[in-house]
């Protein structure tokens, strides 16, 4: 569970109620009714949402609930564990050849690493090895980055929008002003066109921002595991040593977690 955008996203949700009833107790949940327009509720968000639609490939727009797993889900595999698992076919591949690797392929859940060990199993040329899966993961990050674009887009024309419909408001008060009978609605009126220049700053900062940025730190997260198998992959491959594999692997990550898991290794009387 991504346990840091739903505490940040619960304190921003708080802070702005609280915000909107008046900043400090006593609080006073009337306020919240001022800033409830149903026009621009319509303009900002069905306007946005249909311009994100015209700009994208539909397929894109109706992944829109994966995005929400993707985003709400911890990655499946981690760094260390990919390690781990690099190293134990390393020992394998050294004991009993290339040829072992099949069965342990057939027990992995992620296509990716099933993959690049076949292609060792069917002894494919290393640099062939190399780009098939470097070329993997060039599609992936294309299409992770075309998802996070969506929220990019969203983000841009969410507060023009919100403009658009302060216009539209503005146009309605100075249209239906009458200067011979001393209209005394303009203060009442000019909120209610400032309001949706409101919505559309909520929906781009609190709402479409946040969601392209952890789509984008989920994708390097997964180019950095799949780059972890690519590298392990193809020392295998080249028959290097398991201990000397592990040492190349944790450059991966960082100084901290490194140590951890090279003490951790050593704990354990890895197979050198």
């Amino acid at each position: 569970m991504n346990i840091a955008y739903l505490i940040g996203m619960l304190i921003c949700l708080v802070v702005l109620v609280l915000g909107l009833m008046g900043g400090l107790p006593p609080y006073n949940p009337k306020l919240l009714g001022n800033f409830f327009d149903p026009s621009g509720i319509m303009i900002v968000i069905g306007c946005s949402l249909a311009i994100v639609l015209a700009s994208f490939p539909l397929k894109t727009f109706l992944s829109i609930p994966k995005h929400f797993g993707v985003l709400i889900k911890n990655p499946k595999q981690k760094p260390e564990t990919i390690i781990d698992a690099l190293v134990d076919l390393a020992q394998i591949a050294r004991k009993d050849g290339l040829l072992a690797l099949e069965e342990k392929a057939n027990e992995q859940e992620d296509p990716f690493f099933k993959q690049a060990i076949m292609l060792i199993v069917d002894a494919n040329d290393p640099d062939r090895v190399r780009a098939t899966l470097e070329n993997d993961i060039e599609c992936m990050s294309d299409r992770h980055n075309a998802a996070a674009a969506l929220y990019d887009k969203a983000s841009a024309v969410s507060p023009a929008f919100g403009m658009v419909g302060t216009l539209v408001g503005l146009i309605n008060m100075l249209k239906n002003m009458d200067p011979t009978s001393g209209d005394s609605n303009i203060g009442a009126d000019m909120s209610v066109a400032l309001v949706t220049t409101f919505y559309g700053c909520i929906l781009a900062h609190m709402v479409f921002g946040p969601i392209a940025n952890n789509l984008r730190i989920r994708d390097s997260e997964e180019v950095l595991n799949k780059m972890i198998i690519v590298e392990g992959i193809t020392c295998i491959q080249a028959g290097e040593n398991p201990k000397m594999l592990r040492e190349k692997l944790l450059t991966f990550v960082a100084q901290k977690q490194r140590e951890k898991l090279a003490n951790s290794a050593g704990g354990s009387g890895g197979e050198g």
